[in-house]
Order: C-alpha cells, then sequence, then structure tokens
C-alpha cells in the first residue's frame, strides 16, 4: 500500500475520509468526502477509481484498512494512505472545515 505525507496530498485530489459522520462533522480536511469504514464496502461505488484515492481517518489505521479493501477487494492499484490521518493534518496546519461551514459553502 502507498502512504504519503499529509504535505504531500494534491490539492483537488480525491480525499475520502472514512472516520464515522460525528467524527467528520466535528473536523476534516477541507474538501474530503465522508464514507465512514462502517459503511465503506456499500458505497465503494462513489469513488471514482479512475482518479488517485487518497484515504484519511484519524491516524491511518482505518485508512489503511479502506485501502486494503480496495486494493485486495477490487484491484484497484492507485490507492494511497495519508499518514498520520487527520491529526497530522491539523497539526500540519493544513485546511481543515467543519461540516456546518461545509454546508454554509
Amino acid at each position: 500500500m502507498k502512504e504519503v505525507a499529509v504535505t504531500d496530498v494534491p490539492a483537488g485530489a480525491q480525499l475520502i475520509d472514512v472516520r464515522e459522520k460525528d467524527e467528520y462533522a466535528e473536523i476534516h480536511a477541507k474538501g474530503a468526502t465522508n464514507l465512514p469504514l462502517s459503511e465503506f464496502v456499500m458505497h465503494a461505488d462513489q469513488i471514482d477509481p479512475d482518479q488517485d484515492i487518497y484515504l484519511i481517518c484519524k491516524s491511518g489505521g482505518r485508512s489503511a484498512q479502506a485501502a486494503e479493501y480496495l486494493e485486495n477487494a477490487l484491484g484497484w492499484d492507485n490507492v494511497i494512505n495519508v499518514a498520520g490521518g487527520t491529526q497530522a493534518w491539523i497539526q500540519a496546519g493544513m485546511e481543515t472545515e467543519t461540516l456546518e461551514q461545509e454546508e454554509r459553502g
């Protein structure tokens, strides 16, 4: 499985946050889409397999599980785990938002 630092996620990347809805609502990487790990298999069809897929969670564990599923079950080889997850994203000073901010646009 490929892994990158939060600072290596390109602007406009397909960034999937696999944390649960309440965690995502509290704070998440700006531009991330929420597909909770608990529902991930059911909603994996919402992911564009023709683009690189960056997966993020709180610290990197759940996103690694999601990456393994995409690689092993679906055979996708463009899956990238974001090392350190949302915690590292915040510590690096990267842009974040809350669900409320996102909904306001």
